[in-house]
């Protein structure tokens, strides 16, 4: 019993010392707590579009669906740019398999297909530039050395 009687001799000598600051103290904490809570209360979420999305649902639809059209002409422009590629590739393949064909034959006939692979390389240059290209001349050329 000697324990109780003790406590309370240091704790009211120490409230009648200090009292009034301690009181005031715990009020500045409690106002501080308060204006701390309001802040963030106010201030708005992380996510800029959370307090959009919950106040106007119409416009959350209308860019979602501008979002759908944007995928759409994207996936179309991918699948034309898809069937241009395999267009090409297709007539890779048939120019190939002509010259196949070509080589084939000219075998059969007992002729070079190296040549002919040539011929059929410069015709097709000669189609692509036959009306700007001319065909030059060898200049009279010099022989190096002289003629003794």
């Amino acid at each position: 019993r000697s324990h109780l009687r003790l406590v309370p001799v240091p704790v009211g000598s120490l409230l009648s010392s200090y009292g009034w600051s301690i009181l005031l103290a715990a009020v500045a904490i409690y106002l501080l707590i308060q204006k701390i809570s309001q802040s963030l209360a106010a201030r708005p979420s992380s996510r800029p579009g959370a307090a959009d999305a919950a106040v106007e649902p119409d416009v959350v639809v209308r860019r979602q669906e501008a979002l759908a059209a944007a995928r759409l002409r994207m996936q179309e422009e991918l699948n034309a740019q898809a069937e241009r590629y395999k267009e090409k590739q297709r007539q890779l393949e048939e120019e190939k398999r002509r010259q196949k064909i070509a080589m084939w034959e000219s075998m059969q006939e007992g002729k070079s297909y190296k040549g002919n692979l040539k011929l059929n390389q410069q015709e097709v240059e000669s189609g692509a530039s036959s009306s700007s290209a001319v065909p030059k001349s060898k200049p009279n050329k010099k022989p190096l050395r002289g003629g003794g």
